[in-house]
C-alpha cells in the first residue's frame, strides 16, 4: 500500500444508478485505502475505502438496480422487490423494539430519546418532535417557491455519537432547479457492495414521490461520502464484476 500525504478526492459522473455503482467499484479498486476497522461494523476486519468521493447520477430512474452480466457467478446485490420494501422503511416511522431508530422514523416521525430514572430504574422515554420532514419540504416548495436553501431533511442527531451503530445516512438536502427536484446526500459511512444500490434505489423512489407531489420533474442525485467502502468479503466480487482480477494496481494496494 503506497503512502499518501494528502486525501485523494474522487468524482464519479454517472448516467444512472447501475453506472454509478459500477464506476464506484472500478475506482475504489484502483484508488481505495486499505485499513483495519478498530471501531464499528466488522471490527478487526479490513476495509477498502475512498478518502472522499462525490457520486453524481444524472438519470437515476433510468436503471435503478445493478445489472450483473450473464455468466458472472456473483449475486445481484439488490432487486426491485427489496427496494420497494425499503421504500416503506423510508416513508414510515415504524420500528421494532430492538431498533434505536430507522431512517423512516427520523424522516417522518422523529423522536428524542431521553434517559430518566423512575423509582430507581433507568428508563428510556421517547419524546416526539411532531414533524414530518418529507411533507414539510414538499410544503415549502409548493407554498413558498423554489428560491430557498432551507429545504433539508436531517437523519442524524447529536446523541447518535453514543450509539453502537449510528446512522450512516446523515443528511438529505434538496434543490428544485431547472424544473426538477434534486437530492444531495451525505453518508458518513457507506457499504458500496450491498448498501449503496439499495439506499440509492429507495431514496430515488422517495424523490420521485416528492417531485410528483411538488409538481416538478425528477432530477439528479449527488451523493457525498468520506466513508464509501468495500468490506473484505466483497473484494473478490468487485474484481469479478469489473473484470479486474489481476491488475498490478490491486497488488500495490494490498488487495489480493
Amino acid at each position: 500500500m503506497s503512502e499518501r500525504e494528502f486525501l485523494e478526492p474522487v468524482f464519479i459522473d454517472a448516467f444512472d444508478l447501475d453506472d454509478a455503482w459500477f464506476q464506484c467499484l472500478s475506482q475504489i479498486l484502483d484508488k481505495g485505502h486499505v485499513y483495519t476497522i478498530t471501531r464499528g461494523s466488522y471490527e478487526g476486519q479490513k476495509r477498502l475505502e475512498f478518502d472522499f468521493v462525490v457520486v453524481r447520477t444524472k438519470k437515476p430512474s433510468h436503471q435503478i438496480i445493478p445489472i450483473i452480466p450473464e455468466g458472472m457467478s456473483i449475486p445481484v446485490p439488490t432487486d426491485m422487490e427489496y427496494i420497494q420494501g425499503y421504500l416503506n422503511y423510508l416513508m414510515t416511522g415504524v420500528k421494532t423494539e430492538t431498533e434505536d431508530y430507522t431512517y423512516g422514523e427520523r424522516l417522518v416521525e422523529p423522536k428524542v430519546r431521553v434517559k430518566q430514572n423512575i423509582d430507581g430504574k433507568d428508563m428510556i422515554k421517547e419524546m416526539p418532535l411532531n414533524v414530518n420532514q418529507i411533507e414539510e419540504v414538499i410544503k415549502i416548495y409548493k407554498e413558498q417557491g423554489f428560491g430557498t436553501n432551507q429545504a433539508i431533511m436531517e437523519i442524524g442527531m447529536p446523541s447518535d455519537i453514543k450509539l453502537a451503530d449510528p446512522p450512516c445516512l446523515r443528511l438529505i438536502d434538496t434543490r428544485v432547479r431547472y424544473g426538477k427536484l434534486h437530492f444531495i446526500l451525505y453518508f458518513r459511512s457507506w457499504d458500496l457492495w450491498g448498501g449503496f444500490p439499495s439506499n440509492l434505489g429507495g431514496l430515488q423512489l422517495v424523490k420521485q414521490y416528492m417531485a410528483q407531489d411538488i409538481g416538478v420533474g425528477d432530477g439528479e442525485i449527488v451523493a457525498v461520502s468520506k466513508g464509501l467502502h468495500l468490506y473484505e468479503y466483497s473484494w473478490e466480487l468487485a474484481k469479478i464484476r469489473t473484470n479486474k482480477l489481476n491488475p498490478s494496481s490491486l497488488q500495490n494496494l494490498g488487495v489480493k
